[in-house]
């Protein structure tokens, strides 16, 4: 089942609890995480999805571990597929000895 509301993009936590929480800048925390201003602003106004390199970056910053990051790309990303590209599979029928 599809949630029915568009789950926020990971930029989204970024620009508007994260950063005025540290009360920092985009820049400030481009320069902690070792990555450019253009590549995490990009991010933060989502232009731009999590990469596996970013999100281990974001987690070992604020301690939450990549996996968290990667899961709230993938919950946007899937929600939006779901949405543009319906595809429709007819469900298999596992035998008991394959079940």
């Amino acid at each position: 089942m599809a949630a029915k509301r568009e789950p926020p993009h990971p930029g989204e936590y970024l620009r508007e609890d994260i950063l005025p929480a540290l009360g920092m800048t985009i820049t400030d925390l481009a320069e902690h995480l070792g990555v450019t201003r253009t590549t995490l602003s990009e991010l933060v106004h989502e232009k731009r999805a999590v990469s596996l390199d970013m999100a281990q970056r974001l987690g070992q910053a604020f301690g939450n571990g990549a996996r968290f990051w990667m899961a709230l790309q993938m919950q946007f990303d899937l929600w939006h597929n779901e949405r543009e590209n319906r595809v429709t599979v007819e469900r298999l029928h596992w035998t008991e000895e394959a079940a």
